[in-house]
This record gives structure tokens, sequence and C-alpha cells, in this order.
């Protein structure tokens, strides 16, 4: 029978993604869509310039006004092995502390080998993780990350996100200097690469001059004005982006928010792994971030959350969460509820519509966000930067700003399998977990669960596509329409009634809606035909 239903998803899907295809190009042709570049707004200084302590211009201004997973930093530190000017301006060089950025998937501490940071998740306590344990309705399945192909050290990792992003200031500026000429220069590992200048100090502007960004004009600590001039200004300032809207096409949705809590020695029923249950009326995550604390994010659906200050949170968590969750999480869980330290934070989900525009280049969640509820997030950041990075690599000058921002227009589909598996599943998942009336969304939720719980392949796949050790996104599709025909299956065998059916097209028709309108916000050529995008053949330009 797992034979029959097999072959009944892969038709599904594949008749699925050509109707699809066919929809999506015949808007195209009649509306005429494309993406053009919008002339950045600008920006005059009116209290003179006041250059940078280091009177030359940088290669590389990386900007990081708020960040959770700190890609100037580690752009910082790829771009000066790679013999780079780097100057990273930061709003707030103290510890962060926040409620999300805690988990990185094994996929992402892949990429952070790749970048020779690996030892940033060092001496912060962070707790390795091999999977996820999932709960509904007083059952519960282990789903493991696929990891015997790799090294015993590669797993996923969670840890307080300020002690991460510490260390990796620390290793931004542990380097030994040397001086060679004009310029400061580091020699470590073998490596020469140039002088990572870090600044606190809150970005304004960008500096446009002729449609190219020139650099920045930022306020520092002690409120002096200054510019800042590179060939190429990295904008990264985070979710709450307020540089962002001249060089993409934001469009912000808060479905939820997410209620954190620390518990205390608290013992999880599965040692080393993150834990959602699937409560009502949507997920509560579980997972250690130290050796003594564990981080519970509750979701509330929608853009309104309890008071905490007159205590109608502690009561809504007490009342309707605290009876969900698992009897041996139960008396930490009110006990860190008793202790007041609830803190919110809006969830936001944003696709990728960038604005190429000469000399500046945007990142991180100032970029593209996704609902956090599958903790991908960091994981899709080191995955662009790497991507960034290779794509810079061979280039020795950035100054011309309109060939390089042509030749880097391919970034925005080389991202793309990682970016967008991570993207639509968290999404997807996000929908599909949620509680609801509809009988539909009912019977998909628990088709969900009990494929999951199949085991072998009905769960190694989709946590891999979760780890980002899969980013494949056909794979993605063929496995959602595999939970929908698992569960209409199930409503059909052995014998459908007529109110059975009318439940099984509403299911087929939710499940399209909750995954297509994902996928077009990704873009469909750019998923699954990447080769036909003309911009992914780009070459290096040419040495001068």
């Amino acid at each position: 029978m797992a034979d029959s239903y097999v072959l009944g998803w892969i038709l599904c899907s594949v008749m699925a993604l050509v109707a699809l295809c066919g929809v999506v190009l015949r808007r195209q042709k009649w509306k005429g869509i494309s993406m053009r570049t919008e002339p950045v707004k600008t920006v005059l200084t009116s209290n003179g310039e006041c250059g940078s302590a280091d009177a030359s211009q940088a290669d590389v201004i990386s900007l990081e006004l708020a960040l959770l997973v700190p890609p100037s930093l580690t752009l910082s530190a790829k771009y000066g092995y790679d013999g780079r000017r780097v100057q990273v301006i930061e709003r707030d060089l103290s510890e962060p502390d926040r409620i999300v950025g805690e988990l990185l998937q094994p996929g992402g501490y892949l990429k952070l080998i790749e970048l020779g940071l690996e030892d940033c998740v060092e001496e912060i306590d962070a707790q390795q993780v091999f999977g996820y344990a999932l709960f509904k309705d007083g059952k519960h399945t282990q789903l493991s990350y696929p990891l015997e192909k790799f090294h015993s050290d590669v797993s996923g990792r969670s840890f307080h996100n300020g002690r991460f992003i510490q260390r990796m200031r620390e290793k931004s500026a542990s380097f030994p200097k040397y001086i060679t000429s004009s310029l400061d220069m580091f020699y470590v590992h073998d490596i020469l690469f140039s002088n990572v200048h870090l600044e606190q100090g809150t970005v304004t502007s960008l500096l446009e001059e002729k449609g190219i960004i020139r650099g920045v004009q930022y306020k520092t600590k002690d409120g002096r004005e200054l510019t800042a001039f590179a060939s190429l200004t990295i904008v990264c300032d985070g979710c709450f982006s307020n540089l962002r809207r001249s060089l993409c096409n934001p469009k912000v949705d808060i479905p939820s928010s997410f209620v954190g809590l620390v518990l205390e020695n608290c013992h999880l029923p599965y040692s080393n792994h993150g834990h959602v249950i699937l409560a009502d009326p949507s997920p509560i995550l579980f997972y250690p971030i130290s050796s003594t604390e564990t981080r519970c994010l509750v979701d509330v659906p929608g853009q309104k959350v309890p008071s905490i200050a007159n205590g109608e949170m502690a009561n809504y968590l007490k009342t309707i969460v605290a009876a969900q969750v698992p009897p041996e999480i139960y008396d930490s869980f009110v006990a860190a509820v008793d202790k007041g330290n609830i803190r919110t934070m809006p969830n936001r989900s944003m696709p990728a519509a960038p604005h190429p525009t000469p000399g500046a280049q945007l990142m991180g969640d100032a970029f593209n966000m996704r609902h956090p509820l599958t903790g991908g997030g960091m994981t899709v950041a080191l995955s662009d930067i790497v991507v960034l990075r290779d794509l810079l690599r061979p280039l020795h000058d950035l100054n011309d700003a309109p060939m390089l921002c042509k030749y880097l227009e391919s970034f925005y589909t080389l991202r793309k399998p990682v970016a967008s598996t991570i993207n639509t599943l968290a999404g997807a998942l996000y929908k599909v977990f949620c509680a609801s009336p509809d009988q539909a969304r009912k019977e998909m939720r628990q088709a969900c669960f009990d494929y999951l719980s199949l085991g072998g392949v009905f769960s190694a796949g989709p946590i891999s596509l979760l780890s980002g050790l899969n980013p494949r996104p056909l794979s993605l599709v063929l496995h959602f329409f595999a939970v929908a025909i698992y569960s209409l299956g199930r409503l059909l065998l052995p014998f459908p009634s007529p109110k059975r059916i009318w439940i099984g097209a509403r299911l087929i028709s939710r499940a399209s809606g909750i995954i297509f309108p994902i996928i077009k916000a990704e873009g469909v050529r750019q998923m699954f035909f990447p080769a036909t995008v003309p911009a992914y053949y780009r070459a290096p330009p040419p040495v001068k």
C-alpha cells in the first residue's frame, strides 16, 4: 500500500507543478511582470563630510544595526581573509539579549565550517542538537537528523544568541596586526588579509551619486556625524531595517508572535533534541540553550498578544498553554511563568524581492525572512554569505559598480536552493501545524504527524530538508503533496463516502492554497529551473 501512495503523490505532484507553471507563464505573458531597478533617493549631508579614522576608501562597508545572525561579522572575517579592506558599523557592541536566533541547523553548521568560523560556537556552552521530537494529543515521535555520512562533530547547535555574536566579534578582533606600506594588514594561518575595522555607530542614510551607492552617513557613539565610503556597501540591518526600502520591495507579513521563557534545570523528554508540541491554537517549541537552560517559545497567532503588564499573559500561559505541554516539562514551565521574565517578539516573513542597485548589496533579515518555527534563519544567512563570498573571491577590483551589480545578480538565483527550500518549508509547516476548525485542515495536520511517524524515508526526507542538509525544492514539494495524498488515501480507503470525497477535495485545495502562494513568492523559475535564468551564467567582470 505504501508503494501505491508513493506513486500517487508523485503523479499528483508532477501534474500540479505542470499546471502551476502554465498559470504562471500565462500571467507573466499578459501582465508583463518584470523586476526593475528603482532609483535610490539622493542623500545630502548638511554638516559637512568627515572621513573615517583611516582616510582611505574601504573595499566593503558592512552595516549591522540589529542582528540575529551576524552577517556583518561573518562577512568581515571572510572578506578580510580574501584581502578586502572592511569597515563594519554596528549600532550597539554590547552583548545582545534576544529570544530567537538561538538554533543553528546542521546545514548552517556546515556553512560555518566552510567559512572557517566553527569555533564561534565553542566556549559559549552551546548544546548539540540531533533532531526533533514531535508531540500531538499525548502521542510523540522522534525525528533524527540524517547525520550518518558526516563527521561526529556535525550536528545542530543551540545557544544564547548574544554569546554567539560576542564570539563573532572576538573572532574579528583577535588577529595579530602587521603594518605594510599604508595598509593595516593581518597575517593568520598563512593567509594575508586586510584590516577589518569594527565601529559602533548608527547608520542614518545611504550616500547615492548618479544612481550608485557610494557609502553611508552615520552617527558615532559620541554623537558625531561622519561619512564612510566604499566600493561595496553591504546592508544587513535586521528585520527592522530602515534602509531596505530603496534596495528592495519589502512585503512584510506578521502571522504571529513568539512568547519567550527560559526554563531552568528542565529535563526534556528527548535530550539534545528540539521539541515541537502541536498545540491549540499553534505550536510550542522547547530546545536547550545551555547546559542548565531551556528556551520555550509559545506561538500566539495574530499581531496582538495578551498584556504582560496586567497579568493577562501569565494567566494565558497557565490556563491555556501549560495543560498542553508534556508532563515532564510542566513544573519547570509553570515555575518560569511565575518567575515573570516573559518576553515577546513578532514573527515576520518577507520574500526576497530585490532592486539590484550598483554599489549596494542587501543581506540577512533586511533582505529575506521566514517564520522562525523551523529555526532556519541562520542557515539561510550563512548560506547566502558563502554564495556572496564565492562570487566576490575572484574579483580584484570592486570599483566598477554597474558591472559588479550586473555580475552579482547571479547571487539571487544561486542562493535559491537553500533559501527557497527553507523558506517554503517554514511557511508551509507553520500553516499545517496550526490548529483549525476546518475538517480538511484537521485531517492534514493529523496526516502530517502520522506521516512523519512512519519513519524511514517519510521522516528522513522532510527532516533533511528542514536541517538544510538536502536543499532541494522539488523534493520539498513532493513530500508536501505526499502528506496530502497520504491523508486523502486514509479518507477514501477502504470505502469512500460522499462526505469523505468532499473533505478530500477540500484537503487537496487547502494544501495547494498553502504551498503554491509561497512558491510563487519565491519564484517558480528560480526555484525549479535556475539554469534557465540568464544571470545564472554571469561570469566575473574582466580584469582591467
